[in-house]
């Protein structure tokens, strides 16, 4: 599926359905950072950095937006890319910050825990969150510097 190349970057042999699940999953995601949104599924994106009500605040004034800026170019570029047969070194980075993301916010949204049940009536959705784990490990194995 996602194999190294001798220049770092990372060929992608993905079929046409798994690209349009990734496009639309980051078209979603998305679309809620660029809202005012109070999804309780954001919040393991942008964890609290302090414990103290006060230092957050000022952490979120002089850091929110560059966080929240280069999770929506990771997703960007992931879209721009999800077509293509093959990803720069940089390309792939985002790609597997941009899987994480999707990773993270979904899991938080399904409240995964290890061992979920295949009866359970979120299946499809913990599918898609089985997907994207295995996309990313198949990526960060390709973007593993050879051994030897």
């Amino acid at each position: 599926m996602l194999e190294r190349t001798p220049d770092g970057g990372v060929l992608v042999r993905l079929s046409a359905e798994e690209r349009s699940l990734l496009l639309g999953l980051a078209a979603e995601l998305r679309a809620q950072l660029e809202g005012e949104s109070r999804d309780p599924s954001l919040r393991r994106l942008f964890p609290p950095a302090y414990d103290d009500e006060e230092d957050e605040r000022g952490y979120r004034e002089l850091a929110g937006d560059e966080l929240l800026s280069g999770r929506r170019q990771a997703l960007e570029l992931l879209a721009a890319t999800a077509r293509s047969d093959r990803l720069s070194a940089e390309e792939a980075d985002a790609w597997l910050r941009a899987l994480n993301d999707l990773r993270l916010v979904l899991g938080t949204r399904l409240d995964v825990e290890e061992g979920a049940l295949l009866d359970d009536p979120r299946t499809p959705e913990l599918a898609i969150y089985g997907y994207l784990s295995w996309l990313q490990e198949q990526l960060v194995a390709a973007l593993a510097p050879p051994d030897g």
